[in-house]
């Protein structure tokens, strides 16, 4: 992969993981924080930490790409134990964050319905420097063609009504 070409699928991933964490940014707004320091629909809080770790993987896919990591052998699905232990391999401080981002937006906060405004904070400020770590070094906007809008359309009124029910 030329220079070039890297930036352009970098540019692409990294907008992409940022178009989720959006996304998951929006959920939590809609949960609103009490005055003990909770959000107060826990529902909102689900959601956004779920779409928030999805962002995660995509930028850790991206980076596993860039790396060479080879996918799982075809039929096989992608677990926490894929990106953990090809984390190990590439960068201990990538595999610490992976970790906490695992247990505090995937199980605590998706799976447990965890509503505690500091620690959700957390896990997203982490969830950021995961995604960071595939920043290009000269970001260009993507223009987006008829499809991708409509998919994003489409995908911000699923999460939309997904949140709703």
């Amino acid at each position: 992969m030329t220079k070039e070409e890297q930036n352009i699928f970098l540019s692409k991933e990294y907008f992409e993981a940022l178009r989720y964490m959006d996304n998951a940014k929006e959920a939590l707004q809609k949960a609103k924080k009490d005055d003990g320091g909770y959000y107060k629909d826990s529902k909102y809080v689900r959601t956004a930490c779920g779409v928030a770790y999805l962002g995660v993987l995509i930028a850790l896919d991206a980076w596993f790409k860039l790396k060479n990591v080879e996918p799982p052998k075809k039929g096989r699905s992608k677990s926490i134990e894929y990106y953990e232990d090809n984390a190990a391999k590439l960068d201990k401080k990538i595999l610490s964050h992976l970790a906490t981002v695992y247990n505090i937006l995937h199980l605590d906060g998706y799976y447990r319905g965890l509503s505690r405004v500091k620690i959700i904070n957390d896990g997203f400020d982490i969830a950021y420097e995961i995604i960071d770590k595939i920043k290009p070094e000269n970001p260009i906007e993507l223009k987006e063609n008829t499809v991708s809008a409509t998919k994003r359309l489409l995908n911000k009124l699923f999460v939309s009504i997904s949140v709703r029910f």
